[in-house]
């Protein structure tokens, strides 16, 4: 599921969610709601190139994680750390099912 949320700057973010209520992917601060909702929409008209829109990471830890591209390349949103690639890519899939089945339902 996608939550969205007004910062306390007047910037906008939203989260990705499992159905159990873990933070799968927080995004990056937007200027407006309607710049948010913009970036999302493009990803739903993108969902087949979707492996696209995920950079894996490895930070200086030697921990994992993800990093949300829009369709222009640059980073929209992040995950949390995951202690292996394997746990990485389940989240991968995590994020994708969540994110693409919420956007379908706009």
């Amino acid at each position: 599921m996608i939550e969205f949320k007004k910062n306390e700057d007047n910037t906008y973010h939203f989260c990705v969610k499992s159905n159990t209520g873990k933070t799968l992917l927080k995004s990056v601060p937007f200027p407006s709601e309607d710049s948010m909702k913009s970036s999302l929409k493009a990803l739903k008209q993108n969902e087949g190139i979707n492996s696209k829109l995920f950079e894996r990471k490895t930070n200086t830890e030697g921990k994992f994680l993800v990093a949300l591209k829009n369709t222009s390349g640059e980073i929209i949103g992040s995950s949390g750390l995951y202690s292996s690639e394997a746990g990485m890519e389940n989240g991968i899939l995590n994020i994708s099912n969540s994110l693409f089945s919420d956007l379908q339902s706009d």
